[in-house]
């Protein structure tokens, strides 16, 4: 059970996820709302199963025979989330890393780091459901915004879609280094922290856009040239300093050229 590991959500960043632990030495047990998806699992060497956190049943119980958890599903699901801990505080889980976003945090003048407040809404309540459960410990990664392979940023703003507050800054993370900064977390048992999760620069909106588009062969972008400048700069210097971690892709503007 030691090396077991299951993944609650194997979508774009826990299938991959699921491959690269499980070719560390892991044994996984994958989670997908899909059949097709599930074959797919099944052929890599990921025990899959088939849940939706809506419709949680006991049989949830064999995918949570593992030591530790990583619950990566957008839903926003309160209650889902209570029936969903009620099964974890009877199982063998220990620990949880439950991914979160860095949108818990309001726009600010001050570089936002994890002791800066966030705001009243439905994610940070479920982060203190397992942030405030004793049965196992939590780490909380707040993941700024995804890309990486086939999420390319000139691909966010399609047809026309003017992009908000050109003047503001872009907090953004690679697919990559979500993956790595998970694995280091379980590798290093960094348990009970909360920690944000972004590339270590900030580029304005316009010129990181401009080049997006450009990287993907598309036209100039529009921009929302009446929004009022709004800044939410979002530090990783917890992180980096916790695990020892550098980035694999900690420049925005220099990013690679993926197929």
């Amino acid at each position: 059970m030691k090396n077991e590991i299951s993944i609650f959500g194997c979508g774009w960043l826990g299938e991959p996820l699921a491959y690269s632990l499980n070719q560390k030495g892991f044994s996984i047990k994958g989670s997908t709302t899909s059949e097709t998806k599930m074959t797919l699992l099944n052929s890599k060497g990921i025990s899959t199963y088939l849940i939706q956190l809506e419709k949680l049943t006991p049989a949830i119980n064999a995918f949570l025979t593992s030591e530790i958890l990583v619950v990566n599903i957008p839903s926003k699901n309160v209650e889902g989330f209570k029936n969903l801990i009620s099964y974890i505080e009877k199982s063998t889980i220990q620990k949880v890393i439950f991914i979160s976003s860095t949108s818990v945090y309001a726009n600010s003048e001050e570089i936002i780091t994890e002791k800066t407040p966030v705001i009243a809404c439905d994610l940070v309540e479920i982060e203190k459901l397992f942030q405030c459960n004793s049965n196992f410990k939590t780490t909380l990664i707040r993941l700024a915004g995804l890309l990486g392979y086939n999420r390319k940023p000139g691909n966010f703003f399609k047809n026309g879609k003017s992009i908000p507050n050109p003047e503001g800054v872009v907090n953004m993370i690679h697919q990559d280094d979500c993956i790595a900064v998970i694995e280091q977390i379980i590798i290093q048992n960094c348990w009970g922290e909360v920690l944000n999760a972004c590339a270590d620069t900030h580029p304005e909106r316009r010129a990181f856009y401009n080049k997006s588009f450009t990287d993907v062969g598309l036209k100039k972008p529009v921009f929302n040239e009446n929004d009022s400048k709004e800044i939410k700069l979002i530090s990783n210097h917890k992180l980096k300093e916790l695990l020892s971690y550098s980035f694999k892709y900690p420049d925005l503007m220099n990013l690679p050229l993926e197929d």
